[in-house]
């Protein structure tokens, strides 16, 4: 069957450049009602009132004959995330697809982040995730339907110097996702997670030129709309993409090591001594849920 949209309604955070004017396009390509959402920021957040990219994204999404709405509304404050998901509901009845997609930067060294720093890049990552999930959730409970798509990055899997606080809210979204995801399949709600490598605002000042020019969003959308579309049944993904290329990610876990199996005590020696098999991972598994773990944790002691 092939992928489309018709007669669906998708929010997309952060659209006014990047990945996410590619979402909204493809997304408009194929039918869905777009909710455009920029709060006319710089890159560190700074507001700048400038909303002509936005504007000129709707016009684009008109022309290709779908149903647009425009929002200004900042993910970080819970009440713009309300009335983004009020828009929709307004304009065109339901939500089906929400990605969360905003974000900014402000990077530097732990020793020199002040703490609105880390304050900042945490409400739009982590907490603008929230506001707009939240009051979206309710509706796709109601309709017994929907798709929810958060951003991390290789940042926040893998560690990053100069970026703790765009990390830690990166690796959050994870944990958000993976505790989201039992309650949303009781009600046919899939949530899954990519990391772009693609060109936007936040890597031109990362990455080499040469580099930049392989890591076009054009060569994301396509995993996205895929997890955003009915054709996708499944959840608790992690995605890394870009540059055509796909991979799956995820936390794996080595088979415990028993301390208590033959002796009765249980010292920080003991764990210099086997500290080298604690770090084996030949014997991983990876979880969907905490309940899983701690099965498969407890039959260890016997």
């Amino acid at each position: 069957m092939a992928i489309d949209f018709k007669g669906q309604t998708a929010i997309v955070t952060g659209a006014g450049g990047g990945l996410g004017r590619v979402y909204c396009l493809e997304l408009a390509r194929r039918g869905a009602n777009i909710v455009v959402n920029d709060y006319g920021v710089s890159l560190d957040g700074t507001q700048t009132g400038e909303t002509s990219a936005a504007e000129e994204l709707a016009d684009q999404i008109k022309k290709l004959d779908a149903g647009v709405a425009l929002s200004g509304d900042n993910v970080a404050d819970e009440k713009g995330g309300k009335n983004i998901c009020e828009l929709a509901l307004e304009k065109f009845g339901q939500i089906d697809i929400v990605i969360n997609n905003a974000g900014i930067l402000r990077d530097s060294s732990i020793s020199r982040m002040p703490a609105s720093s880390w304050e900042s890049v945490i409400d739009v990552h982590l907490n603008g995730a929230f506001n707009v999930t939240k009051p979206a959730f309710l509706n796709m409970k109601e309709n017994k339907y929907g798709r929810v798509i958060f951003t991390s990055s290789a940042a926040g899997l893998y560690g990053n110097f100069g970026q703790a606080n765009y990390s830690a809210a990166k690796m959050g979204l994870i944990g958000f996702m993976n505790s989201l995801r039992p309650e949303a399949e009781k009600y046919n709600i899939c949530v899954n997670t990519v990391a772009p490598l693609a060109e936007s605002r936040m890597t031109k000042e990362l990455l080499p030129a040469e580099l930049l020019e392989k890591m076009k969003p054009e060569y994301v959308f396509p995993l996205v709309l895929y997890l955003a579309s009915q054709n996708c049944k499944s959840s608790s993904g992690i995605y890394n993409v870009g540059m055509g290329l796909v991979n799956r990610a995820e936390v794996q876990t080595f088979e415990p090591v028993n301390f208590l199996e033959e002796n009765e005590e249980f010292l920080p020696e003991d764990i210099e001594k086997r500290f080298e098999e604690i770090h084996n991972m030949e014997k991983s598994n990876s979880y969907s849920d905490i309940g899983n773990f701690i099965l498969d944790f407890i039959k260890e002691t016997g």
